[in-house]
């Protein structure tokens, strides 16, 4: 049978939920296996990317686990590691082992596999709601002071955002890059606010919501350190190049140089796009593994804006260590992520004379 990108025909859209829900719809495959579940619809290969999105994996991984705890549990920890690149045109199963069924914590292991072979694999630990007594220690990181709000897209500008960026479920604003003039990488942020596009409906529970957080995490996350190094990696732009047509190259170069523009003002860096083969870039990017840690997972909407700050503590050895908060907007930090990334320099040509 020729490859497909889901096992079965996928069903239409349902209009009662969000673009993110319908995204990471699973079927679930009990007439095969106990909690066995495969995607219901095609996952997004990113333009340039080497695989499918990783946040989509991440998430149904999630969305599949979360299937098989009571509902008074809600995941608290995920540990995840990219074992290879997904392929978008196959489907993807997802074992879900049951490790631990205790009063207080649950713990499961979910496979992500392709033709047989893992591509991802993640622990998660769930706890029950309330379990921590009535007297808790309790602090947070604040959400950071005189930061620039997000603003409501008009009808038009959500139109052109996804003319660039793809039909993404989600939207996001990037800020400038919090002491980008430093000379210490370590001391710079990245940052953006984040939603999902719509609004999640009341049957997805929060179950959809921290799922659509876990989407979300990916975004923008792997290239922090590139970015605060001032190394620079623009995909291919969100439509394919068709070389049949001046006209279509002509429209393709537009929509880069847009997408770039809008990049660099959002961030506040002033990188010369005016000769791209004289700027850094990386040769090589990809995530080694994803960390998330749920801080408040009955606290917060993925459909309303959450503020997204990285930075970098490390880099060396051909990999660099990235840490993510991500706070509600009434300052509730809901999330802790960590991404350890591979990130490689071209390799120099020889000069001879």
């Amino acid at each position: 049978m020729a490859d497909r990108p889901t096992l079965v025909k996928p069903p239409p859209l349902d209009p009662s939920k969000s673009a993110i829900e319908n995204v990471l719809e699973l079927t679930e495959l009990d007439a095969i296996g106990p909690d066995l579940f495969t995607n219901t619809r095609p996952l997004w290969h990113p333009p340039g990317a080497r695989g499918i999105y990783g946040g989509a994996v991440i998430a149904q991984c999630l969305a599949a686990a979360q299937r098989t705890v009571p509902s008074n549990f809600a995941v608290h920890s995920m540990h995840c590691y990219f074992v290879l690149a997904g392929d978008s045109e196959i489907p993807v199963m997802y074992y879900v082992e049951h490790v631990r069924e205790g009063k207080s914590f649950a713990t499961r292991t979910v496979q992500a596999r392709q033709r047989g072979k893992a591509i991802f694999t993640t622990t998660m630990s769930f706890v029950r709601e309330n379990s921590g007594g009535t007297k808790t220690v309790e602090h947070a990181v604040p959400l950071p002071q005189n930061i620039k709000m997000p603003v409501e897209e008009t009808e038009q500008e959500a139109l052109n955002n996804i003319k660039l960026m793809g039909n993404s479920p989600f939207v996001s604003q990037r800020i400038n890059i919090l002491n980008s003039e430093s000379t210490n990488p370590h001391e710079k942020k990245t940052r953006q606010w984040i939603k999902a596009r719509g609004r999640i409906s009341p049957e997805g529970g929060h179950q959809a919501h921290l799922s659509a957080l876990a989407y979300m995490s990916d975004s923008y996350f792997i290239g922090t350190v590139s970015r605060i190094h001032d190394l620079w990696r623009f995909g291919a732009p969100a439509n394919p190049i068709d070389k049949s047509t001046t006209e279509t190259v002509a429209s393709d170069m537009a929509l880069r140089a847009e997408y770039i523009r809008r990049v660099q003002e959002a961030e506040g860096v002033g990188l010369d796009t005016t000769n791209e083969a004289q700027r850094p870039e990386i040769g090589m990017m990809v995530s080694l593994d994803h960390t998330i840690y749920f801080h408040e997972p009955r606290r917060f909407r993925a459909d309303e804006w959450m503020f997204a700050e990285m930075s970098s503590p490390w880099s060396g050895s051909g990999r660099g260590v990235v840490l993510q908060h991500i706070h509600a907007m009434d300052g509730t930090l809901i999330a802790t992520c960590f991404q350890e990334v591979c990130i490689s320099l071209p390799m120099l040509e020889s000069v001879t004379d």
